[in-house]
């Protein structure tokens, strides 16, 4: 019954939209007719060893490891490799392949370049608190050229799943909670890493992941189960893969969840109806990290049974489970799988290869001297250090603790402030850790002579020491300290009194969040709480810095902490970037993409809910027989779209160059913002709208536009938004993109909270 259903839906949605087409241009009939005469040449053990995808074994992003990977190329059984680096190794390995091969085709190399290759930018969730396109492209475009140089020319990036729920520890890997933002990031990235031409030796072609829905895992367990309604993932869940499509991504990665009860990586409906029949995606699909192997554990069957399965479905190549190297062939004479299916997986890999310039150059991307020129360029360590400054964001600065002055004595205290290693972040597998500097190193590079440091620990990261080792893998350790937690709070107090102020340096470790990292209790660890809380007895001032991967839960820190800063993980140059903003050469302009509860057990919360039949009213907290708690307001602690700054904004209201339009038409909106504070400042100007009555229930807001505004003391600004019918559209109960005349609200504010409003019609 689900499959027909799941059918005439795919099928409603096609006849209502137009199917990208493969363009037959000159240069696609020469890639067609060479590989066509390449493929008439392969054997079926040669088109199964294209599909299968090794570990290089470089950098660790699973937990199983290629064996023998040097003959398995010289035997044709590999058609690329990840986690291997340096032009040296990969020339290695691509020589065996293109000289000791019966057919010479060369390998493709890939390597999960996130959020930087060498030059490492703030993880993804902080890239997407900058609200800046254009910088969020350079970075893109810097790490494919440093990873290209590298010799790699594949990476699986960008990660673009939607999460409401921070608990998951990938939700720092992403773009945050909302539809329109991820999509448009997600756009940028693609063009970043992909530029205008594969085949320039300076690009990488990108690959979408997770399709699909990985980040609304069910109770925020990495891996687990999702359920979701149709129209839920067309409106909310979708677009921005879909994004990445359009903007011409070269490769899509499944995801390790099910999804309504079939695992994406054996989901012929996600993987052919919706990828290839409704989006006219013509790229190639890799699984995630051996996810073939594991759909024995989802309980679909043995090795064999589930790799027919997940070619059938539509998955080109198989990272590191084998299952398509040793199985394919048996399930081909047995019946179970057809030699189309196997040669249009195997000609989609060789598409990307062609792309690449492979065949033309095996060895385009192996120059000794690109690795040694365009790797930690200062360029690309200015652009980083830029980058983490307008991601931070400023969450409080009571009585402008903040910025501080460059003269006297600073305490500075916490498990993270003199700790390089964790500066990059999650999934940062290239970085140099041990030239990272550290918090302290960048304010001491940043105030030289000027102001005095005075550096404690304060605590250990977590009491519990087994936690920590948890929380600090792959070279991202903190050293414990034995001593006695009232001897190390004590010695912070004691460097805290002698100080002006203090500046605090606390939240999670780089591996608390990420793969594998999810959490039930996202407060700041216990121990830390108990150092801040000694510290703000001093009465000295505290600046609370916040690393964190992931919205936590700051309520006490929000009513007991003047200044709170939230770095994130800001990557290479964190720390120099970090004391740029503290000490007020950078002025922050971040805003948080990710909503923050009051507790854990609002989550999931997100802005774009939609309203109950019992709406509380605005402004109240607690009304019988309306939809809110007994014990908390229902509002979260810090709302999507916000952050501060060192100067001050105010917004004019909302004007409308009309009170309606028509289907096909459009308005405009415009508002005058203005610097009322002393110092230049960024501001990003969201606006959103809301369907007030549809066939469907509608979120109570949308993002639909934002603009960042640079602005000086003074300075006003009239901003203009246009609105289309194209932004007034969602997927009905029949899955149709339509605008459904009506009445609407437009809001335009500081952040989903703080706004102005107006209202139109579309006629």
């Amino acid at each position: 019954m689900r499959k027909s259903i799941y059918l005439i839906i795919a099928a409603a949605v096609i006849s209502g939209s137009t199917l990208a087409q493969k363009k037959a241009t000159p240069a696609n009939k020469t890639m067609d007719t060479y590989i066509s005469r390449l493929m008439a040449k392969m054997t079926i053990e040669e088109k199964l060893g294209q599909l299968n995808l090794v570990t290089g074994g470089e950098a660790t992003t699973g937990s199983a490891v290629s064996a023998d990977v040097e003959g398995k190329i010289e035997r044709g059984q590999v058609g690329g490799i990840f986690s291997m680096t340096t032009p040296q190794r990969i020339r290695k390995a691509q020589e065996i392949a293109v000289n000791r091969t019966r057919l010479k085709i060369p390998l493709i190399f890939g390597q999960d370049v996130i959020h930087g290759y060498k030059t490492v930018f703030p993880i993804p969730l902080a890239l997407s608190a900058t609200w800046d396109l254009p910088l969020i492209e350079k970075t893109a475009r810097i790490s494919a050229i440093e990873a290209s140089a590298d010799g790699l020319n594949w990476t699986f990036s960008p990660m673009v799943d939607i999460s409401r729920d921070p608990r998951w520890g990938r939700i720092s890997e992403g773009s945050g909670e909302d539809t329109y933002l991820s999509s448009e990031i997600a756009k940028v990235m693609v063009k970043g890493y992909q530029g205008d031409d594969l085949a320039k030796y300076n690009t990488l072609m990108a690959c979408v992941k997770h399709f699909a829905l990985y980040g609304a895992a069910e109770s925020g367990r990495d891996y687990n189960t999702t359920d979701m309604s149709l129209h839920r993932m067309y409106n909310e869940y979708l677009p921005p893969y879909k994004a990445a499509i359009d903007a011409g991504v070269g490769s899509v990665m499944t995801s390790f969840n099910d999804i309504n009860g079939v695992p994406a990586t054996a989901n012929k409906w996600l993987m052919t109806d919706v990828l290839r029949k409704q989006w006219g995606f013509k790229g190639f699909v890799v699984t995630d990290y051996t996810a073939v192997s594991e759909l024995i554990d989802h309980g679909l069957g043995d090795l064999q049974t589930v790799a027919a399965l997940s070619l059938k479905a539509g998955v080109d190549m198989d990272m590191v489970s084998e299952g398509f190297l040793n199985t394919l062939g048996k399930s081909l004479k047995e019946g179970k799988i057809t030699e189309a299916q196997i040669n249009n997986a195997c000609r989609l890999v060789l598409e990307a290869k062609y792309k690449l310039g492979l065949f033309e150059d095996p060895f385009r991307y192996c120059n000794d001297e690109r690795a040694k020129t365009e790797i930690l360029t200062p360029a690309n360590l200015q652009a980083a250090r830029e980058a983490a400054g307008q991601s931070f964001v400023l969450l409080k600065n009571q009585h402008n603790l903040l910025p501080l002055k460059k003269t006297g004595t600073i305490a500075l205290v916490g498990p993270l402030a003199n700790t390089g290693s964790n500066m990059p972040g999650t999934w940062s597998v290239n970085a140099e850790l041990n030239n990272t500097p550290s918090l302290l190193q960048g304010l001491t590079e940043v105030v030289g002579n000027q102001v005095k440091i005075l550096h404690s620990l304060g605590a250990n990261l977590i009491a519990d020491a087994s936690y920590q080792e948890r929380a600090t893998m792959f070279g991202r350790e903190i050293p414990r300290d034995n001593r006695s937690e009232e001897v190390m709070i004590q010695e912070a107090v004691d460097n805290a009194k002698k100080a002006d102020v203090v500046v605090a340096a606390l939240g999670e470790s780089s591996e608390m969040s990420g793969e594998a990292s999810s959490r039930t209790d996202l407060e700041i660890p216990a121990v830390q709480k108990r150092l801040l809380a000694a510290l703000l007895k001093t009465g000295k001032p505290v600046v609370l810095v916040l690393f964190t991967g992931r919205p936590l839960v700051l309520t006490w820190e929000n009513e007991n902490v003047p200044a709170i800063l939230n770095v994130w993980f800001g990557g290479t140059q964190a720390a120099p970037a970090i004391a740029d903003v503290l000490f007020g050469d950078v002025n922050p302009s971040g805003k948080i993409t990710a909503t923050f509860p009051q507790n854990v057990g609002q989550v999931p919360i997100y802005y774009s809910h939609k309203n109950t039949g019992r709406p509380l009213e605005e402004g109240k907290w607690f009304s019988k027989f309306r939809s809110n708690y007994l014990d908390v307001s229902n509002d979260p602690l810090y709302p999507f779209g916000y952050g501060l700054s060192y100067t001050t904004f105010s917004y004019g209201d909302v004007k409308l160059s009309a009170p309606s339009f028509k289907a096909g038409g459009s308005i405009t909106a415009k508002v005058t913002v203005t610097n009322t504070g002393k110092m230049e400042g960024k501001e990003v100007v969201q606006l959103y709208i809301r369907d007030l009555v549809a066939s469907l229930t509608r979120p109570v807001k949308e993002l639909k536009d934002f603009q960042k505004i640079s602005l000086k003391p003074g300075e006003s600004k009239e901003v203009t938004f246009t609105i289309s019918t194209e932004d007034l559209k969602f997927y009905n109960a029949e899955l149709q993109f339509v605008a459904e005349p009506g009445d609407f609200q437009v809001f335009i504010g500081t952040n989903s909270r703080d706004v102005k409003s107006a209202a139109f019609k579309l006629l």
